[in-house]
């Protein structure tokens, strides 16, 4: 759902209600529903962002590309926050992981580090099958 808008700007509920078409009864719907929570002006006039607007496309696209109701939008974007924020966790444990990797990397030039470097590679003899005589069905 392509629409044009400023980068960071901020829409009142009519304006968003107009770009996607839809009643403003919906939007306050989705606030009240928990799906959307826009920002409000000291008048406490609702203040959609980009953000809100990407959530909104989504939750556009669950309901009238898909026909999911309600509930069930409120529990796919509940799986969409925890899935981000597991993205975002083993990102940081990665990021860690890495950093402690060079970290010991740079520090393996000096002796007893704790890392051995390989002098030549190590080769593992594959043992080979045990030739066990075919059966023809006959007893010797």
């Amino acid at each position: 759902m392509a629409t044009k808008r400023k980068s960071k700007g901020a829409y009142m509920i009519s304006s968003v209600a107009e770009m996607y078409g839809i009643h403003p009864q919906t939007l306050r719907l989705y606030e009240r529903e928990g799906l959307l929570r826009p920002s409000r002006s000291d008048g406490n006039t609702r203040l959609y962002t980009d953000e809100d607007l990407e959530r909104l496309e989504f939750i556009l696209n669950l309901a009238r590309d898909l026909g999911v109701n309600i509930a069930g939008i409120a529990i796919v974007l509940q799986m969409r926050e925890r899935m981000e924020e597991m993205n975002r966790q083993m990102q940081g444990f990665v990021d860690y992981v890495r950093t402690e990797m060079l970290s010991r990397m740079h520090s393996s030039a000096s002796p007893g580090s704790g890392l051995v470097p390989m002098r030549r590679p190590v080769i593992i003899p594959v043992k080979a099958a045990a030739k066990t005589p075919a059966k023809n069905g006959k007893k010797k």
